[in-house]
């Protein structure tokens, strides 16, 4: 049996036996078909199953080497590793055509992305001018102050919306705020007068302040979807003409990386954005310096 054989073999097995959706088994097949046409240059001639058994480490690593210069990125090798291990699987199975050597391969590592934060005027748009959409003046105060809060404080939108009103940061209230974050770890967080007073004429309207209701409401009075919240600045980054990256996390990220900018250090920023590693927290440097040569490049006379 040809390799290519056995391919058509793999993929009528992935669809019919594992029913994996027609999307999946294109994928696969062009990968896979991709990876044949890199063996059949590489070993100078088109393989069978006893070539595909005999390949070494060394092969598998040339072949994603070929595909790292064609300009694939980690995560479209991975995808085709991914694709190679399950056929060389099939073939172990059905074909007794194993190759330990896949064993000795490393899943390409994707690179982290950077966080996407909003310049300093963008953020302070969004907080002072997100309720100018809304549908009412009750809307307009829970948005105002839902934002505010996020970009005042740093928190996730989950954590904003589990609040409840006996947690409202109010201007009489002290200026910290116990968040619950990930895994029910709790921080203190500090809240600006002007996001208290937000919350507070946002309270105002509240329709129900027993002290367990939901702190943000949607307008069935139950507590507010997170999806409401991304629909709301998704139609006014629209109508501001703000990047489609201005989202609810994408404040939280700007309150990081504003800070880090002003000077704040990284081991207090961690504690304020709840994170259990440093290692997530320094990502903002990278921000921060690409922010920095951004400027240079723009600024400096001999940048160009």
């Amino acid at each position: 049996m040809s390799a290519e054989e056995a391919r058509r073999a793999f993929l009528d097995w992935l669809g019919a036996e594992r029913r994996a959706a027609a999307r999946t088994v294109a994928a696969y097949g062009a990968d896979l078909a991709e990876f044949l046409r890199f063996l059949t240059f590489h070993l100078g001639e088109e393989p069978g199953l006893d070539s595909l058994a005999r390949l070494t480490a060394l092969d598998f690593r040339a072949w994603l080497a070929s595909l790292s210069e064609a300009g694939n990125g980690a995560a479209s090798r991975a995808r085709h590793l991914a694709a190679v291990r399950g056929f060389f699987r099939y073939l172990a199975r059905r074909h007794g055509a194993a190759n330990p050597a896949l064993q000795l391969l490393r899943t390409p590592r994707r690179g982290r992305r950077l966080p996407r934060a909003l310049s300093v005027e963008a953020a302070r748009e969004v907080v002072h001018e997100i309720g100018v959409e809304a549908a009412n003046r009750a809307e307009a105060a829970r948005d105002t102050a839902l934002f505010a809060l996020l970009y005042g404080s740093g928190l996730r939108i989950g954590e904003a919306l589990a609040l409840s009103v006996a947690e409202a940061p109010l201007p009489e209230k002290n200026e910290l705020l116990r968040v619950s974050g990930k895994g029910g770890k709790e921080r203190l967080v500090p809240v600006l007068p002007q996001v208290s007073q937000a919350v507070a004429e946002w309270l105002a309207h509240h329709p129900d302040r027993t002290p367990s209701a939901p702190l943000f409401l949607g307008r069935r009075g139950r507590r507010l979807a997170a999806g409401v919240a991304q629909r709301s600045i998704r139609n006014f980054r629209r109508l501001h003409g703000l990047s489609e990256h201005a989202t609810p996390h994408a404040l939280r990220h700007s309150f990081a990386t504003h800070l880090l900018a002003d000077g704040g250090d990284l081991r207090s920023i961690q504690e304020l954005l709840g994170h259990a590693s440093l290692s997530t927290t320094q990502l903002y440097t990278a921000v921060d310096d690409a922010r920095l040569f951004s400027v240079w490049k723009a600024s400096h006379p001999r940048a160009g």
